[in-house]
């Protein structure tokens, strides 16, 4: 009788034994990645962009660009510059990303590093952004400025006037001469932007837009090689 029983209590043992081994081991919970903050890493972009380049030209307009405090900003921008350029290339490496991801003033900081980039890397970027703003993720006025961008690097007439040049012949700044300039503010109306004058004005160092002017530079330009 003893025996049988121990029989029994042996056998209920190995059967516990074998559902504990044949039950699943909990699998451990899997840590979701974390997305990367565009945002936040835009706005450290922007900063490190464009404070260098208004103190730069502020010490431009106050002392030249032989002084100190210019070269020493200068180099301030181009070495972040180039640090930039490299984190916009890993953010656009897969496509041009939201608006409604990264915000208005997302596209105007990687426009702006595109901007400040060379020739090449601007037309490599042109399809995506053209693609975007057909998209309705980026703002046409952008893709405008840097198409006028282009044109300037080409030694072409601009479209939307965007592009201000220093002229060391004179010694001050213009805009670079525009395409067919008596509509030139029908054209900027039609991608959302303020007239010439208007844009001129508000700028970080205000110009005057004159149009009789403009439209004589813009003749000149033409009968010129460049």
């Amino acid at each position: 009788m003893k025996r049988s029983r121990i029989g029994i209590f042996l056998a209920v043992i190995v059967l516990v034994a074998c559902g504990r081994k044949s039950e699943p081991k909990p699998q451990a919970q899997s840590v979701k990645p974390q997305t990367t903050d565009l945002v936040a890493i835009l706005d450290t972009i922007w900063q490190t962009e464009q404070i260098p380049i208004r103190k730069r030209d502020s010490a431009f307009h106050a002392y030249g660009d032989q002084s100190e405090m210019y070269k020493k900003y200068q180099a301030i921008y181009k070495k972040n510059h180039l640090v930039n350029e490299q984190k916009i290339a890993e953010i656009l490496k897969d496509g041009w990303p939201s608006l409604k991801e990264i915000g208005e003033q997302g596209n105007l900081t990687i426009c702006n590093v595109l901007q400040h980039s060379s020739p090449e890397t601007r037309l490599n970027y042109l399809p995506l952004m053209r693609q975007a703003t057909k998209n309705k993720e980026l703002s046409p006025w952008l893709l405008a400025r840097t198409e006028d961008r282009i044109a300037t690097d080409r030694g072409q007439l601009q479209i939307y006037g965007g592009q201000i040049k220093y002229y060391p012949e004179t010694d001050s700044f213009d805009v670079w001469p525009i395409i067919d300039p008596e509509n030139v503010d029908k054209r900027r109306a039609e991608i959302g932007l303020e007239p010439m004058a208007e844009y001129l004005k508000n700028r970080r160092f205000p110009l005057e837009w004159n149009l009789e002017n403009q439209i004589k530079r813009t003749a000149e330009f033409k009968s010129k090689e460049y």
